[in-house]
């Protein structure tokens, strides 16, 4: 065999391991050139953009734009995505097209190993057959020991190049969960407990290696309910936010891949809890209205529910007053909500879409402010969501929840509260008014726990009931 020929056969090997390489580089085929990106819908709301790749009896993998390939559970999908999803696994199949070992993992492939210098290691050593060539000459005469020299040393080196190659695309294959809490400091007891204690007794506290809780009973100690121009004749009772139902606040945050935004998640339970025990809602209520700007709210930025459980849509800006520089709330993703000055006194700086922001202490945080969305934007961490409530009346678990004592009432047209007072132990009276009239809900409860309502309407009416918990 001549050495001219070996060349040019090394020259076609090289062409067309590079060729493959470039067709089947794990880097995967989409890189910002306008390809479309298939939408998958997940039952939480959340959308991921991705090709399907393979699948199996539970899962699918998602190309995504650099070669990502994101593994998704088939039972987190939304039923049409779930449907999508088995008819493509169905004609993968169909193909015979095997797949190694998955992990349980989320999947990511770096996209850069470099398939190109793979093709330039190969011409230079082809280019240095070509220079052994010449300095072989000066030792040896015999043609046919030359061209075994010229065989043997291709072997080993392309033999070198594979190990090199492989080694590149082991290193850069990693097994990841999508997000990390290596650069979020697990938050101290220390720390969260102090922004409670100002509240204290009125909230109790304690916790364990995953999450802060805060029991109370849902009334805080301002006054309610005045400045509704828009009630539902709900009024606030307390609540047994205490033992296995207290609020829990998770102590490791984890920053969310996609932060789940509050205008199209989350308008069922709390997306916080204010130092005073009191949680704040979404501000949009469960029409997707600003509860502020439609006069739901009170004075203080809340109102009641249809369990009559008191809860915030807006900041609880007022608490600044006994927090001082400290939170006035922690988010249910384990960041804490400061009010409208930064936890150093100086003034608040530029916040992201999430309502929050990382500054020099170089740990996130988010602030209330006046304007919409007043608390969170979008969850900056990892949450989990409870499956049976869809988006976007979705909500996050774990959180407490309120415990109804009467049927929900409806909305009263017109009616605008002017006062709200006790009027003995365990005894509260609400005026409302619609045109001139005025109206009244007097209520109260005893140590048995029986609530006895008397309802006397603008017309003069009086009705009672009594309900027992």
């Amino acid at each position: 065999m001549k050495i001219n020929s070996i060349v040019r056969q090394s020259l076609l090997i090289a062409l067309l391991i590079y060729s493959t390489v470039s067709i089947a580089h794990p880097g995967g085929h989409y890189h910002g050139d306008g390809a479309v990106f298939n939408n998958w819908q997940l039952k939480n709301g959340k959308v991921i953009k991705g090709n399907f790749s393979m699948g199996k009896s539970d899962f699918i993998l998602l190309e995504q734009e650099n070669g990502n390939l994101l593994k998704v559970s088939i039972k987190d999908l939304g039923v049409q995505d779930q449907l999508l999803a088995r008819f493509k696994i169905k004609k993968y199949e169909q193909l015979n097209i095997g797949s190694g070992s998955i992990s349980n993992s989320t999947i990511q492939i770096n996209p850069s190993i470099n398939y190109h210098l793979f093709f330039i290691l190969i011409i230079l050593m082809v280019a240095t057959f070509i220079i052994s060539k010449k300095v072989y000459q000066l030792f040896s005469e015999s043609v046919q020991n030359r061209t075994k020299w010229y065989l043997i040393a291709s072997y080993f080196l392309f033999l070198s190049l594979v190990g090199f190659a492989c080694k590149k695309t082991t290193d850069t294959i990693a097994t990841t969960n999508n997000t990390t809490s290596s650069s979020i400091p697990k938050t101290t007891t220390g720390f969260i407990d102090s922004a409670f204690a100002p509240n204290k007794p009125s909230v109790s506290t304690r916790w364990d290696d995953t999450y802060f809780y805060v029991s109370s009973n849902g009334i805080p100690a301002h006054n309610m309910m005045v400045g509704i121009t828009n009630w539902q004749q709900q009024v606030p009772i307390p609540q047994f936010y205490t033992g296995t139902n207290s609020w829990s606040i998770p102590l490791q945050p984890v920053y969310a891949s996609v932060p789940l935004s509050t205008k199209s998640n989350f308008m069922k339970g709390a997306v916080a809890l204010a130092v005073n025990g009191i949680p704040i809602f979404n501000a949009l209520n469960n029409r997707s209205e600003d509860s502020y700007l439609i006069g739901e709210l009170d004075n203080w930025g809340g109102h009641c529910g249809k369990g009559d459980d008191y809860h915030y849509h807006a900041a609880p800006l007022h608490l600044s007053t006994t927090s001082g520089l400290k939170p006035i709330a922690f988010a249910l993703d384990g960041f804490a909500v400061y009010g409208e000055k930064e936890p150093d006194g100086s003034t608040m700086q530029t916040l992201d879409t999430c309502h929050g922001h990382t500054i020099s202490s170089g740990v996130y945080h988010y602030h209330g402010t006046t304007n919409y969305p007043y608390v969170v934007g979008a969850m900056k961490g990892k949450v989990s969501t409870d499956p049976s409530t869809p988006a976007p009346e979705n909500q996050i678990l774990p959180q407490a929840f309120s415990s109804p004592l009467r049927p929900a009432t409806t909305p009263l047209s017109g009616a605008s509260i002017k006062a709200f007072a006790s009027t003995g132990t365990n005894a509260y009276k609400l005026t409302y008014q619609v045109g001139a009239n005025m109206g009244y809900v007097e209520y109260s409860w005893d140590a048995s726990n029986k609530y006895t309502f008397k309802l006397t309407s603008t017309a003069g009416a009086v009705t009672t009931n009594s309900y027992q918990r």
